[in-house]
């Protein structure tokens, strides 16, 4: 009887804790669902007005909308001198971990540069890369893929 009560509270508090907010276990994902990273960051619009910038497929080159989007953050950050961001590199889901995270992180450096260039000073710009390990939306279709391929901003000191 012991046996049977400890297992059935095994099994209560285990699902018990499957369900925490914020937490997105493998049996509650569904398509186009978001996950909720970066509530402090650009994807959420918590980052000033500094907005997260898309990639297409495989590459890292800025595109002509992504230059846009960088060109208005990097007003952003003229008229904010004490502001440091960290950029985030992301990807899809599909390709290695590794091949990802290398990709990410070449995305977030071209985006370090091009801001760079456009007169932000490099100490006021860190970046990470976490390649295809944080979705922004789950799913495994072009609009969900489209979506995680990107650099996003958080705000690290002000």
């Amino acid at each position: 009887m012991k046996r049977l009560f400890a297992a059935v509270l095994c099994l209560f508090v285990v699902t018990s804790c499957s369900t925490k907010k914020g937490i997105v276990t493998s049996s509650e994902k569904k398509d186009s669902t978001p996950i909720g990273y970066g509530v402090n960051g650009s994807d959420a619009g918590q980052a000033g007005d500094l907005k997260t910038v898309h990639f297409d497929f495989d590459k890292s080159n800025l595109t002509l909308e992504a230059r846009k989007i960088l060109k208005a953050n990097a007003e952003w950050l003229k008229k904010n001198p004490s502001v440091s961001v960290q950029i985030e590199g992301h990807c899809d889901s599909r390709g290695t971990i590794e091949y990802n995270l290398a990709l990410g992180e070449k995305r977030a450096l071209d985006v370090k540069t091009y801001l760079s260039n456009l007169g932000i000073k490099k100490k006021r710009l860190s970046t990470i890369s976490y390649g295809k390990e944080r979705p922004l939306i789950t799913g495994e279709n072009e609009a969900a893929w489209a979506q995680n391929r990107r650099a996003n901003f958080v705000i690290i000191s002000k």
